[in-house]
């Protein structure tokens, strides 16, 4: 394993109501891009995968007043990112495009995105 030459930090704060349901979720990080020390979401989705069990641990967090046009466009975007990544990741493109047509389909429908006509 590489040797660590740095560290840097994300923080998320998650404001919960008298019922334990999330009602404000905020982050910031050491290098955050946008320069704000703080930033206010609607939803989080975390995966980390464990090294040593070969699994994935998942965070999946959103407020309770998100909309689910919301989730619809926040999923849409989440699903993207994960095609674009796994094939940067695996320059596997055939099923990268795969995953693209699905993310495709699931804009549609949900009506992220206009259907593309036939």
């Amino acid at each position: 394993m590489d040797q660590v030459a740095t560290e840097k930090e994300i923080r998320i704060k998650v404001g919960l109501d008298d019922k334990n349901m999330p009602v404000r979720i905020s982050w910031d990080a050491d290098d955050n891009p946008s320069g704000e020390t703080t930033q206010d979401s609607k939803a989080m989705l975390i995966s980390l995968f464990d090294r040593e069990h070969l699994e994935t641990v998942k965070i999946d967090l959103w407020v309770k007043d998100m909309q689910v046009g919301e989730m619809d466009r926040f999923v849409f975007q989440t699903l993207r990112g994960m095609a674009d990544t796994y094939f940067r990741a695996t320059q596997n493109a055939e099923m990268a495009r795969d995953m693209q047509r699905f993310v495709q389909y699931f804009g549609e429908q949900t009506q992220v995105i206009p259907k593309e006509e036939q």
